[in-house]
């Protein structure tokens, strides 16, 4: 059992910790790539060798339970985003709507199905149902999947993008061990995301932007 912990722990440090920090790291180029479709890799053999994730999983939303408090959540982010830029980015408010709606409706989508969900999957479903026997207090686990979250996001190298994303992983981590839902906690995501980008926050999270 021990050997066992110990191989996981060094496994979440190795998937979620390290490589993310090889990823913001100046190393050529093509080992970037080669490091992410690795690790997507071993979790997928690992997840169908250990039936870590089931069909059901992928599919039940349980969004009955949740709208109110996800609502509620939902209006208080569109609210301060749009007030700080307001403040701060007027002129780029809307800018991408404005400028290129058909860039606006496409990333929407791209990062909707190619971002969000993989992000969620591995984030979330994978990491929980792997990691949970490891932890005695789940508050602990609860805590490292949070501040797992942003480390993905240092190859940005932007304070702005860090911020975000410790934020995002404190509503996500609610969202999903709540829900027990990937379904939803990946909608929750995907509407956060696509709204910051819609309101003109892309370029300082790192999304594409028209010239």
């Amino acid at each position: 059992m021990t050997n066992q912990k110990n191989y996981l722990i060094t496994e979440l440090i190795i998937l979620f910790v390290l490589i993310p920090i090889l990823l913001a790291s100046p190393i050529p180029s093509f080992l970037k790539p080669l490091s992410v479709l690795t690790a997507i890799g071993y979790c997928i053999v690992i997840s169908r060798k250990n039936k870590l994730i089931t069909f059901k999983a992928i599919y039940q939303i349980n969004f009955k339970e949740h709208w109110k408090r996800i609502s509620i959540t939902a209006i208080c982010v569109f609210l301060a985003s749009l007030f700080f830029m307001y403040l701060f980015h007027p002129d780029d408010l809307f800018i991408v709507v404005k400028k290129s709606p058909l860039m606006w409706f496409g990333i929407l989508f791209f990062y909707a199905i190619f971002s969000v969900y993989p992000q969620e999957l591995a984030y979330r479903s994978y990491f929980f149902t792997r990691y949970d026997s490891i932890f005695k207090n789940k508050n602990y686990l609860l805590l490292i999947n949070i501040l797992v979250f942003p480390i993905a996001h240092l190859m940005f190298n932007n304070m702005m993008v860090l911020l975000v994303t410790l934020i995002g992983g404190i509503l996500f981590t609610i969202t999903y061990n709540k829900s027990k839902s990937l379904l939803l906690t990946s909608i929750e995501h995907a509407i956060y995301g696509n709204w910051l980008f819609t309101i003109g926050m892309g370029e300082m999270l790192a999304f594409p932007i028209p010239s």
